[in-house]
């Protein structure tokens, strides 16, 4: 036999990575491990603990304290009492103590992989090689952040306390993605680690302690659920950031709706892995590889869905069928081991019930002719093939090694079949042509696109999901927006001094001809605007609109849910807006501006008529003016990023649109306001169904004029009248409607956050605090902008 022969069929021995210091670790402190709140650790304030096991082996490895509702007050606490300090030291002095944790890491390195792959099960190849090496990123990169916050954040804090929930798959670089953002934007942190998988948090805890970082600014609670719960129900926790299941998610939507709390969640998925038949196939296999089976399948972004062009379907199956046999499922210590246990009985068992439900709607399961160890919780790579693209397995998030297989013609089919389910986190995309990856990556509704390539992460690039997958951002920049709030609005909260409003009531000047006595008005109900023609209201019915001295000055239709539906079927229909180039629509607003202009005084009576503020009336229409001229400017200049990720490849930044938005304009400033919330919108994309100040609606009415005149598509801009929280209502829990804005009162805020939880749509709302919005001041901006896009990032490598 030759040494190459002999080299081909040797058998893997076994390569252990040595636990001995995790378990020295876990002995030394008795195996027990209770909350460190305040610098401190503390036992459970009601006495109770549970266990966290091993699941490659199901023996216990220590005993974890339940978070009540007593330790989460206490760690609130200490975290709103680190708060002044820790916002009140410069950049430069976050940086510090963010570099101090990242070089704390390095120097614990094995510990934490070897403690992460006991608790997680993971392969130690992949906690060693990938999770501690990014976690250790992640605090560097954000340390520079800290120190460049002034100079590129300027006019933003951080949000106060933070609220982390994080999940059992990647328990120490979820940590990160986390705690690092947050601590170099000038927050405190209260951060839950998931109840199977709370080892590693505990080990940072003592790296924060070790490192000297003020007491107060990282707490970390552990236990299950209801300790989750009591954290994202404390009044004293400004935001939240959640990493989970959809469901979970939808719950604490509605959880915080109206509390105030900034959200950020990031859900789960059912990734596309699109192979075309010009894909370099040996790359494709290793690929699935990375995309499926890294983690046992346990990636909210995992490629569980491949959609193979038919040409190369079956030679991609056989393919795949035979790179299966040669995985190998064991103990996670060992460093040969390719896929190690799932993190539970519970997780195995749920994955064991879907692959069965797969298998009784008719797909065509493989998997591997060998088996998986009896001890402890494994479970094989598995391959279906003959999948329906509704059925459960093509649909539900398995969160398992488990993957589907179905196939596609053109590259439309693609993207549809892509784009059928409720999520959006990732996918990737496979092709040798670069002019078919960019066509293609564009289309597909993800919040993250690799091309050639699959579940590469860095803290220089954002990371987060469309429509059921969530929204925020986790790395790069755009996640730092999710620690920040502008600091008018943190003086605002705060109880700044509340502005009176200064108009002035004039009675009105409208006489007729020569003098003589005034003349009743010409009777003229102002209709919706649809699809870009005015329309009747359902309904029927209208409204009347006073203004000075409670004078009738005019009537508008009454908007129902009707209108809304037809309204947002029209802002649908419009999707060529989005898919014009960003000059095209910077000339349409220019012709906005031009056309307002041209009819100022015309615009000036109407708002004085309503408001009888004259003064004031001609500057919110030079005020409106300019806010067009802002947004036109802004349309192709705010553009995305490249990221320089540490590895050979050109990471893509894309500024998206959103979709359809549907926006609640406030009562105060009625053309301002509406500018203001649809210049912004229509910049960057979107369509707005949008529902104007209804006390004094007809400034917005007026508006049909200049939207006819200005080459704006019909259908881009839809105006229902009505009852602002009625409609909003509508908006809010419409399904194809993609983001809310609304600005009106708090209790309409609650509303429409609660309402939103149904396809987890974005909200922006004012809580009342709408003259904070649409000043002068504030009331333009990037903060309009990042509301108005969403992020996907789409990695392209280059080079051999």
């Amino acid at each position: 036999m030759s040494i190459a022969e002999i080299f081909e069929t040797m058998e893997y021995g076994p390569a252990p990575e040595s636990a001995s210091p995790a378990v020295r670790w876990l002995e030394e402190r008795g195996r027990t491990f209770g909350h460190f709140i305040g610098g401190e650790w503390r036992n459970p304030a009601e006495g109770e603990w549970f266990d966290t096991t091993n699941p490659a082996t199901n023996q216990p490895l220590a005993r974890i304290a339940q978070g009540g509702a007593a330790d989460v007050d206490a760690a609130v606490r200490a975290a709103r009492e680190a708060l002044p300090a820790w916002q009140a030291l410069d950049g430069h002095g976050r940086a510090r103590y963010l570099y101090a944790l990242a070089r704390h890491i390095q120097r614990h390195s094995r510990l934490f992989a070897v403690l992460e792959t006991m608790d997680n099960g993971k392969p130690i190849r992949e906690s060693r090689d990938i999770d501690i090496p990014l976690v250790a990123r992640h605090f560097y990169h954000h340390a520079g952040w800290a120190q460049l916050m002034d100079a590129e954040m300027p006019g933003y804090t951080g949000i106060g306390v933070v609220g982390q929930i994080i999940p059992w798959n990647f328990p120490l670089l979820m940590m990160a993605w986390k705690i690092a953002p947050a601590l170099a934007m000038g927050n405190t942190v209260v951060l839950k680690p998931a109840e199977f998988t709370s080892l590693t948090a505990l080990l940072f805890a003592e790296v924060c302690r070790d490192a000297g970082l003020p007491p107060g600014v990282v707490n970390i609670i552990t236990g299950d659920g209801r300790t989750g719960a009591g954290i994202v129900e404390h009044p004293g926790v400004d935001k939240i950031a959640f990493t989970g299941s959809t469901d979970v998610g939808r719950i604490i939507r509605v959880a915080t709706a109206g509390s105030g709390k900034k959200l950020s969640l990031e859900l789960g998925g059912k990734s596309p892995f699109i192979v075309f038949d010009d894909a370099d196939l040996e790359s494709v296999i290793e690929g699935v590889v990375d995309a499926i089976w890294f983690n046992q399948g346990q990636v909210c972004c995992a490629g569980s869905r491949i959609l193979a062009q038919e040409g190369i379907a079956d030679k991609l199956t056989q393919r795949l069928r035979e790179r299966m046999e040669t995985l190998r499922v064991g103990d996670p210590l060992d460093k040969g081991v390719d896929i190690g246990a799932i993190v539970a009985p519970v997780q195995l068992q749920k994955i064991g019930e879907l692959v069965q439900q797969g298998r009784d709607e008719g797909a065509t399961l493989w998997q591997p002719s060998w088996s998986c160890p009896q001890e402890g919780c494994f479970f094989p790579p598995t391959l279906f093939t003959d999948v329906a693209p509704s059925s459960t397995i093509a649909q539900v998030e398995i969160f398992g090694p488990v993957v589907v297989l179905m196939t596609f013609r053109t590259p439309s089919e693609a993207v549809a079949l892509s784009n059928n389910t409720p999520y959006g986190l990732a996918a990737s995309v496979w092709t040798e042509s670069i002019n078919l990856a960019l066509d293609i990556a564009p289309r597909v509704q993800a919040g993250t696109v690799w091309i050639n390539s699959t579940n590469l992460f860095d803290a220089g690039a954002g990371f987060g999901g469309y429509k059921e997958s969530g929204f925020g951002r986790e790395g790069g920049k755009e996640g730092l927006w999710e620690y920040v709030k502008p600091r008018w609005e943190a003086e605002a909260k705060n109880g700044a001094a509340s502005r009176k409003d200064d108009r002035k009531s004039k009675p009105s000047k409208d006489k007729g001809r020569n003098g003589g006595p005034s003349l009743p008005p010409i009777d003229r109900t102002a209709k919706l605007y649809i699809g870009g023609k005015q329309a009747r209201p359902d309904s029927g019915y209208s409204l009347p609109v006073t203004g000075a001295g409670e004078r009738l000055v005019g009537d508008v239709g009454l908007g129902n849910r009707k209108d809304v539906r037809n309204a947002v079927e029209a802002a649908h229909k419009a999707g060529g807006w989005a898919r014009g180039t960003a000059h095209n629509r910077a000339q349409v607003l220019y012709y906005l501006a031009e056309n307002l202009a041209a009819r100022t005084d015309e615009f000036a009576r109407r708002i004085a008529q309503m408001t009888g503020d004259e003064a004031g009336a001609e500057r919110e229409v030079d005020a409106s003016i300019r806010r067009l001229y802002t947004y036109a400017a802004w349309a192709d200049k705010y553009d995305g990023l490249v990221h320089a990720a540490p590895m050979r490849n050109v990471t893509l930044a894309m500024n998206e649109p959103i979709g359809v938005i549907g926006v609640a304009c406030p009562d105060a400033a009625p053309l301002l306001g509406f500018v203001s919330a649809i210049a912004p919108a229509i910049a960057m994309g979107n369509a707005v169904v949008v529902v104007p100040s209804e006390r004094w609606p007809l400034a917005a009415t007026d508006f049909y004029q200049v939207l006819d005149t200005s080459d704006v598509p019909g259908g881009v801009v839809n105006i229902v009248t009505g009852k602002r929280d009625e409609l909003a209502e509508t908006l809010a829990a419409h399904d194809d409607v993609d983001a809310v804005w609304y600005f009106g009162g708090a209790e309409g805020s609650t509303l429409v956050e609660r309402l939103s939880a149904g396809n987890m749509k974005r909200t922006w709302v004012s809580y009342g605090r709408d003259r904070d919005w649409f000043d002068a001041e504030q009331g333009e901006g990037r903060e309009f902008l990042r509301q108005a896009t969403q992020v996907k990032n789409i990695w392209v490598p280059y080079g051999e």
